[in-house]
């Protein structure tokens, strides 16, 4: 009995399956929607179906204007249509304007710094240079024996910060400004050069009417912090003279160092460079009409010039003639020992010193 049951069923399996295998054959197949998110290479969209969609194309069916995350129809580009104005720079932010006081401001007129002029130099023979060593150093106006660098003030004749006094000698050409590629004073640049050398660039700001509408562009020059530019180089020899039996010190140049930036404006480490030069004995004349700020005493201020000629600042020397047959500045050979530099540029003032003080004998 059992056994024909299990018969039984077994047959009215086979006959079940030959009976779906007929209906799949004679039903229509019907295909699936394909999606091409996720799909394969032969799951493709005509060109037709790509204009049809609007996820990801404006309502004017261009697929190549994406409407995802966008409002109305803002642009941010510059409408040509509407006119351009660009505003000239005074000196992006380095250089103030010179405005006189229509009045005597102060309680005593001051006229004697209107008139001073640099005592010429001592001539010194060729052949009684016995003894010359080229020096440079760089002065930083951040130490304390060294803030005059950075007084803020603007008088009478113009920004008293040092950097403001270079630039607007260099702006009414009274001194010329040479690339920082050499210090040999070899390529003249012109003013708007020398301001720009800092960096900056422009800034494109919108121009409004009364009812809010942009109706024309303003091209600005980027302000640069005149506080960011602290630091200064200078290029000096020293000579002794046989004839008067003196060792003499004479400037040559003075230049504005600054470090190169990246475009995430981020600081190239030991990057610092001489941005421009200006020779010193052309300079000398309007150093000697600028005054150094006196924090204790505003009427025994010194000229700039008699503050240069007295060595009355603070500075280390960044490079020499002294055994430096490869001319390579003390950065390049200590590249990360600060300390090093010191102490090596320490040696150099005791062998300059030095020498002087073994020709006499006591």
């Amino acid at each position: 009995m059992r056994f024909k049951y299990f018969l039984f069923i077994v047959a009215a399996a086979f006959s079940l399956n030959a009976l779906m295998q007929v209906n799949a054959q004679q039903r229509p197949v019907k295909k699936r929607p394909t999606s091409a998110y996720g799909g394969t290479t032969t799951q493709q969209t005509t060109q037709q179906q790509k204009k049809s969609t609007t996820y990801g194309n404006d309502t004017t069916g261009n697929p190549n204007a994406s409407s995802y995350n966008n409002t109305g129809n803002t642009s941010t580009a510059v409408d040509t249509t509407l006119p351009i104005t660009f505003i000239k720079a005074t000196g992006n932010g380095l250089l103030d304007s010179t405005k006189m006081s229509l009045r005597n401001d102060g309680a005593v007129e001051k006229n004697l710094v209107k008139d001073r002029t640099p005592l010429a130099y001592e001539d010194i023979r060729e052949d009684d240079a016995v003894f010359m060593v080229r020096v440079w150093r760089e002065i930083d106006a951040r130490e304390k024996m060294n803030l005059g660098f950075r007084y803020a003030a603007v008088e009478d004749n113009g920004g008293q910060r040092f950097i403001s006094i270079l630039l607007k000698a260099i702006k009414d050409g009274d001194v010329t400004a040479f690339s920082g590629d050499d210090d040999r004073f070899t390529t003249p640049i012109t003013a708007d050069d020398a301001m720009n050398a800092f960096g900056g660039g422009f800034d494109t700001v919108k121009v409004y009417d009364a009812d809010g509408n942009v109706n024309g562009y303003q091209v600005r020059a980027t302000a640069t912090d005149p506080d960011s530019i602290y630091k200064f180089q200078l290029k000096e020899e020293w000579i002794f003279d046989k004839e008067s039996s003196r060792l003499f010190v004479r400037i040559i140049g003075i230049a504005p160092v600054i470090p190169y930036k990246l475009s995430t404006g981020d600081i190239v480490a030991n990057s610092e460079r001489p941005v421009w030069w200006v020779y010193y004995p052309d300079l000398r004349p309007i150093l000697a009409k600028y005054e150094v700020y006196n924090p204790k005493n505003i009427g025994a201020q010194m000229t700039w010039e008699e503050l240069f000629e007295s060595r009355m600042f603070s500075s280390y020397i960044v490079k020499s003639t002294l055994d430096n047959p490869y001319d390579i500045p003390l950065s390049t050979v200590y590249p990360n020992n600060t300390l090093f530099r010191l102490l090596e540029g320490e040696k150099i003032k005791d062998k300059i010193f030095n020498y002087e003080q073994s020709l006499w004998s006591y």
